[in-house]
């Protein structure tokens, strides 16, 4: 049980956090937004991302591994540790992005221009900003957080605020299922690949002209029906190889 709540602590610190720094990165350093708009990064509504989350959990569980010595090696124990948890995540992020893909029809990220990438989900240039996001947490964040499961422990008061975070995660991502079905349906009714972000950009793009208010927190949010603004962008869609039946 211990170990169950620490994870939910985890998740619900490096899901937020992990917002936060997809929030400043796409505004003050990403290619993509040239005109450094603030953006609500991710596949949910609300300030968090679960690859994120996903990610701190598993770097908690395989640094705990340091202990056990597995390796003699102090050096050594801690790289193949540190390789282990980049590896972990990167296939966390290309089982995310494969799914999303293959079964919802729509593309979450897009490393397409990157070198060396994967189906467009991972690539190596991502890759290393994992391993160097484990280095930090393992040479320098760990204890920190061994400290704070020390304190969560000890303040059961804090449970209530996890339990309002999971309430409100929970609501949020049902709603985003049922938005990426509508996107799922159009995606196969055209035989396209539907571009999460992309939409939310034209979305935000198409207020502006016409005066509207945008809202950070709802980007797919439209007056009209959604589908328009799909039909709008259809031949800036992926186009789906279709299937050879033999």
């Amino acid at each position: 049980m211990d170990l169950l709540m620490n994870l939910a602590f985890l998740f619900f610190i490096g899901s937020v956090t992990g917002w936060i720094i997809e929030l400043l990165f796409r505004r003050f350093i990403s290619s993509s937004n040239p005109e450094r708009k603030w953006i609500n990064p991710g596949f949910c509504t609300g300030p968090y991302l679960p690859l994120y989350g996903s990610g701190l959990c598993v770097m908690y569980l395989l640094s705990s591994l340091e202990e056990k010595n597995i390796i003699p090696d102090p050096a050594w124990n801690k790289i193949v540790l540190l390789l282990g948890m980049a590896l972990c995540i990167t296939a966390i992020e290309y089982i995310a992005g494969i799914l999303t893909l293959k079964v919802a029809k729509v593309r979450l990220w897009d490393y397409r221009t990157e070198w060396g990438n994967v189906n467009g989900i991972i690539c190596p240039k991502f890759s290393a900003v994992w391993t160097v996001l484990c280095a930090l947490y393992l040479f320098l964040l760990h204890r920190h957080v061994l400290a704070a499961l020390v304190w969560f422990s000890d303040h059961s008061a804090f449970s209530f605020l996890i339990g309002v975070f999971y309430g409100v995660f929970v609501i949020d991502v049902i709603h985003s299922v049922e938005l990426v079905a509508k996107l799922k349906k159009f995606a196969e009714e055209n035989g396209v690949i539907i571009k999460y972000e992309a939409v939310k950009e034209f979305i935000r793009q198409k207020k502006e002209k016409t005066k509207e208010k945008y809202r950070f927190f709802k980007p797919f949010h439209t007056n009209g029906p959604l589908v328009d603004h799909l039909r709008d962008m259809k031949d800036n869609f992926e186009k789906r190889i279709p299937k050879i039946r033999w």
